[in-house]
Order: structure tokens, then C-alpha cells, then sequence
């Protein structure tokens, strides 16, 4: 599949600028008033601070979720284990559990707020359509990454008792390699310590059970709703890039993006590949706040992408039996109808 994409765009290039949307509470239950919604003109602008006055991914920083977060790392941290992502893998991997269309899955995670995340406390939706809507400014012809920021997140599902309510340390967080050594920049390393494959010889050198240059795809990534994600869309052969696929698997692989470590471990394409990871994640983090974005104003566009080629159960999360789709109104095997999408 061919996908065109305009010129990267990296850290500190801005397309347009954007007048500084007001936060301030003005206090109404009518709905949310225009200074607390989203704006779509303009291009984005990197805030200086999260939705709590803070730097983001500030760990230290002494705020109201900084005991909460830290614990969340904690239990993260010392179960995570090799032998522990094997059997998730093995066990999601069935994809036995609910069908469900994007839109209904995005509604669905209206109950959850990500424990690990020390900059924003708003439903996941919320943060699904920031993210979405900030990359929408920059790159907006390129609507695959309009979809795959829409979708990014929506692996945190497994939180939900209909795809087996796992806990959130098991869900959600900064992601890592299994099976080779823990790196001191994954936040919260010292609770590594306690976590069996840390004393373990077979996982607790550098390359570990892996070799020098082997490939990302090739390594098992802790688990959680990144790698769900990323397999329920690959199984179900999504029509998505490539790249986007990677966006997906690694966003929250900050101690590759952000910190640069692991790079041994990569090919040639995923040091191409991780440039939109790095892009992506400029909207991803930075776009969380308190400023909502008006969900009925841009859900048509967004349902429009998810029907786009009149293919709407979009092979998000897991099906029973068989994939399918929606035709004038009258659902369809998949292997009725034949589909070809171009994210072109």
C-alpha cells in the first residue's frame, strides 16, 4: 500500500499559529461554553503546562496523583514479567471477546481515567479526540493519522469487564521491552528491583533473548493497551500504513522516543518508522488538557474516516467469529464484499 504523507513535521515546527484558547471556568450547565472547547483554527501549539499547571510527565512533582501514579508504577513494575506478556499475548490473542464499532468502543472508555498519567484526570475520550483533533491542524490532508490518533488508545478497552477488566497496571503506562535489561530511563526504575526477570541472567543483560539489530517487531513490548491494539488491528488485517500500525504498538515506548535507549535493537525501518512515532507524540501528550473538544461537532468527520469504503466494524477490537461490515444498512460477511481501501 502506498501512503502519501506530507514532509515530516519535528519537534518545534509549527505549520500555523493559533491564538491561546482560554481555560478559565466561567461556570454554566448548559454545556461546555466556547472558551473550554477545542478550537480547530489555526495550527497546534505545544502548551507549557499540563492540565494541573505542571510540566509534562513530571513524576516528582508533588500533586494530587503523584502517590497514585507512583503506586501505579510500582505494581506495574514488579509484575510485569516476560513469561507473564507471553500469556496475555497467548490469551488476547484468541480474539474471542466482544464486537463492538470504533465510535462505540471511543463512548465506552467515557468511564476510564488512566491512573499512570500524571498530566490529565478526564475520561479517555476526551484525550482520543484532543489527540485526533491536534494533529488534524497540522496534518490536515493526512487523515490516516487523524484515524490512527482517534483509535491510538482504544486497546484500554481490556479495562472494561467486557474484555476482562484487568487492572490498570496491566493496561495502561509507559511501555518496555521484555526479555533483556530493564534501561534506568523507564520512569520509575527502581521498582524494577523486585520484578523477577530483573535477577534473571537469561533476561537481564542488554540484548537479552534478542540480537543486535533484530528489528522492533521482533521483541515482545510489555503488555498493555498498545500492544492489544496493535494486535487486534494487525490480525484483522486493518488497511492502515504501516507507520501507523508502529504509532500505535510504540507510543508509549518513551524510553526509545523520548530517551533514546534500546536503539541497538533496531532495523533501518523502524529508525524511519520512529520519526512519526516522535511527531505523533507531540500531539499525544501535549494536547492533553482541559480545554474539551465539542464531540458532536466532529464525530460526522471521524464516523466518516471509520466508514470510509463503506467499511465500519473497522477491526478495532476482537470478534466472536467473523469480521463484518455495514451496506445500505444490512450487514455483510466480510468475505461477501470486496473491500479495498486506500489511505492515499
Amino acid at each position: 500500500m502506498t501512503v502519501i504523507v506530507q514532509e515530516a513535521l519535528l519537534a518545534g515546527d509549527e505549520v500555523n499559529q493559533t491564538e491561546t484558547v482560554s481555560q478559565e471556568k466561567m461556570g454554566s450547565s448548559d454545556g461546555p461554553l466556547e472558551s473550554d472547547i477545542l478550537q480547530l483554527d489555526g495550527g497546534f501549539m505545544t502548551p507549557d503546562s499540563n492540565a494541573f499547571g505542571h510540566a509534562f510527565r513530571d513524576y516528582e512533582k508533588e500533586s494530587v496523583r503523584r502517590a497514585g501514579v507512583q503506586e501505579f508504577y510500582r505494581t506495574n513494575h514488579i509484575n510485569q514479567s516476560y513469561e507473564y506478556v507471553l500469556s496475555k499475548r497467548e490469551h488476547y490473542g484468541k480474539l474471542d471477546k466482544t464486537v463492538m464499532s470504533i465510535w462505540e468502543c471511543c463512548e465506552l472508555l467515557n468511564e476510564f481515567v488512566d491512573e499512570s498519567d500524571p498530566d490529565l484526570d478526564e475520561p479517555q475520550i476526551e484525550h482520543l479526540l484532543q489527540t485526533a483533533e491536534a494533529i488534524r491542524k497540522d496534518y490536515p490532508n493526512e487523515d490516516w493519522l487523524h484515524l490512527t490518533g482517534l483509535i491510538h488508545d482504544l486497546g484500554k478497552v481490556l479495562l472494561h469487564p467486557n474484555f476482562g477488566g484487568e487492572p490498570q497496571w496491566a493496561v495502561v503506562g509507559d511501555t518496555y521491552p521484555m526479555g533483556c535489561a530493564f534501561d534506568e530511563s523507564i520512569v520509575h526504575y527502581e521498582f524494577f528491583k523486585e520484578n523477577p526477570d530483573f535477577h534473571n541472567p537469561k533476561y537481564n543483560t542488554k540484548y537479552g533473548v534478542y540480537s543486535e539489530n533484530c528489528g522492533l517487531e521482533n521483541i515482545i513490548i510489555s503488555w498493555g493497551h498498545d500492544e492489544y491494539m496493535h494486535m487486534v488491528a494487525k490480525m484483522n488485517k486493518t488497511t492502515l500504513p504501516p507507520v501507523a500500525l508502529f504509532i500505535i504498538r510504540f507510543h508509549s515506548f518513551y524510553a526509545l522516543h523520548r530517551a533514546g535507549a534500546y536503539t541497538h535493537l533496531m532495523n533501518d525501518e523502524d529508525h524511519e518508522m520512529l520519526e512519526w512515532v516522535k511527531i505523533f507524540n507531540k500531539y499525544d501528550l501535549y494536547s492533553k488538557s482541559k480545554v474539551r473538544v465539542d464531540v458532536e461537532e466532529v464525530k460526522p468527520y471521524y464516523q466518516s474516516l471509520i466508514d470510509k469504503d463503506l467499511l465500519v466494524f473497522f477491526a478495532v477490537l476482537p470478534f466472536q467469529t467473523e469480521m463484518v461490515i455495514i451496506i445500505d444498512g444490512q450487514k455483510k460477511d466480510i468475505i461477501d464484499v470486496g473491500i479495498n481501501i486506500n489511505w492515499a
